[in-house]
């Protein structure tokens, strides 16, 4: 394949994709030219390792052993650790991280805050924090970094020290989703709840735009759990998955056939889950609650 061609990588990812289509959730997942082999045991990864060094030898794809790595406990992969605690940061990138200066310039808050961004998924209060770095961030008049912004900036910095360990997912397990509207944003939650404990697998939140902010309460609830679902969608499609909502009318607005076409057609983009939806009341969904009290761009508007 000659380099340059703007659809090179997407192709690459599917001939990768086709060549270990069978192997893919079951011992390799594969990321353009990296991939990873994994086993329960030492005997059951070797054995792993063998049938994709096998599928290599009979597809003629060339490795680099001197950037191969075998048999390991621990590794970094796309920017964080992994291991059999789960998915954790890279503490290299976060000691390098935790010697930076204050900021002086908007160049400085921007590469701060860009490099912060793996924290985006793994921390709930994130986008809170790095909403005043933003703003900083586009002023036209002189700099200033008062102390608001030297407050979200130390929050980050130590938000980067006790990020936590969020959970991979078990795909023998349903997934189960928290979801909550405020007046001005959403926020879900995707975790799995294992030996009667909830593993948190990813934060998300948006803010509405100013028509989305005119809906109904049961139209911003049910707004909410697609931004979920189309948020979570390459981890829940094909499996069982249970919806936290404080708002009961969502219960039965399935059912309805007489209901708004706006909420008719969100319904139908909910069709190809199967979804089973269970009050909860607002106490006990608080991080939901909480992502949707902040005012963070996430990703384009349902109109």
């Amino acid at each position: 394949m000659p380099f340059g061609l703007c659809n090179a990588p997407a192709t690459f990812q599917r001939c990768m994709t086709s060549i270990f289509s069978d192997l893919i959730e079951e011992m390799v997942e594969v990321f353009m030219d990296d991939f990873s082999v994994y086993g329960a045991s030492f005997s059951s990864c070797l054995s792993n390792l063998c049938r994709v060094l096998q599928r290599c030898e009979e597809t003629n794809l060339v490795l680099n052993w001197e950037k191969c790595h075998f048999m390991v406990r621990e590794g970094i992969v796309l920017g964080h650790k992994i291991s059999e605690k789960g998915i954790e940061l890279d503490r290299a990138k976060v000691d390098v991280m935790l010697q930076l200066p204050v900021p002086k310039t908007v160049k400085d808050i921007k590469e701060f805050s860009g490099s912060c961004r793996v924290l985006q998924k793994i921390h709930q209060g994130f986008l809170k924090d790095s909403k005043t770095l933003d703003k900083a961030s586009v002023q036209e008049t002189d700099f200033e970094f008062d102390e608001e912004c030297h407050k979200s900036w130390t929050l980050l910095k130590d938000a980067l020290v006790s990020a936590p360990i969020v959970q991979a997912p078990n795909w023998d397990h349903p997934f189960e989703i928290m979801c909550d509207a405020s007046d001005y944003a959403v926020g879900a939650v995707l975790g799995q709840k294992i030996d009667k404990k909830l593993n948190v697998i990813y934060y998300a939140s948006k803010t509405m735009d100013d028509a989305q902010c005119k809906y109904a309460t049961t139209e911003k609830e049910l707004l909410a759990i697609v931004f979920a679902f189309e948020k979570f969608r390459s981890y829940i499609v094909g499996s069982k998955v249970i919806v936290h909502t404080d708002h009961a009318a969502l219960r039965h607005i399935f059912a309805k056939k007489d209901t708004k076409p706006r909420l008719l057609r969100w319904i139908l983009l909910l069709q190809e889950f199967d979804i089973e939806v269970v009050d909860k009341k607002g106490v006990e969904n608080g991080v939901a609650d909480h992502l949707s009290r902040m005012r963070v761009e996430d990703m384009s508007p349902h109109q």
